[in-house]
């Protein structure tokens, strides 16, 4: 049996258990006022980037956005970006950034979707099914950003060799992860914690490592 000091604490279903709920977890009500606080100016962030409104989205600090004029961003209902300091125990590095950097460029995400710190910056094409959580500082990328040969890179040094990424419903990825161009992440995968991803992952397994490799499959 479980020690009591070790139970997992009751969803707050009343105003009394709310109450001593948020006593218990002080800075969970803390994160909950500032989140109420900063609504205008987020609403209006997206606005001005171009970006529609989705229902029941949650912000817990304010994210970047860096939308070229001429590109897509598209986000499903029920998004949650956790982007202070305090919103997360373990520390986002600095706010959720979702960049598209060129002409044409699309990142489209999901319903329910979560991600803590860490940047989307797309190129060609991010997509991201439903259900896709995404741990703190991760960072998913479809460009190289800079040509790899040099004189390429003396003339043009922002035109980067890109491959869309695409990422199925249900994909659960662990913090401090890098998901570079050109994979696909099957359904229902896990990205273990620090992994680099630069090739395909089928459906339904744990993968993990640098490089990375299959652990199991669930």
């Amino acid at each position: 049996m479980i020690p009591p000091a070790q139970l997992p604490d009751p969803i707050p279903d009343s105003l009394s258990s709310m109450v001593h709920y948020t006593r218990l977890t002080p800075w969970k009500a803390n994160n909950e006022i500032r989140r109420l606080l900063i609504w205008p100016r987020v609403r209006l962030l997206f606005a001005w980037a171009g970006i529609a409104w989705g229902t029941n989205w949650r912000f817990y600090g304010v994210p970047l956005i860096q939308r070229h004029r001429a590109s897509t961003i598209r986000i499903g209902d029920g998004m949650e970006l956790r982007s202070s300091l305090i919103s997360n125990p373990l520390g986002p590095a600095h706010p959720v950034i979702l960049s598209t950097r060129r002409a044409g460029a699309i990142i489209q995400i999901g319903a329910n979707f979560g991600m803590t710190g860490g940047s989307i910056c797309a190129d060609h094409s991010i997509t991201m099914g439903d259900r896709v959580t995404v741990g703190a500082n991760t960072i998913i990328v479809d460009t190289d950003f800079h040509p790899l040969d040099p004189v390429t890179r003396q003339r043009d040094p922002m035109n980067g060799a890109t491959a869309p990424i695409l990422i199925e419903d249900d994909v659960f990825i662990g913090m401090n992860c890098l998901i570079l161009k050109g994979v696909r992440i099957g359904q229902s995968s896990v990205i273990g914690a620090g992994s680099i991803v630069t090739r395909d992952v089928p459906p339904g397994v744990i993968a993990a490592g640098n490089p990375l490799r299959i652990i199991k499959t669930l």
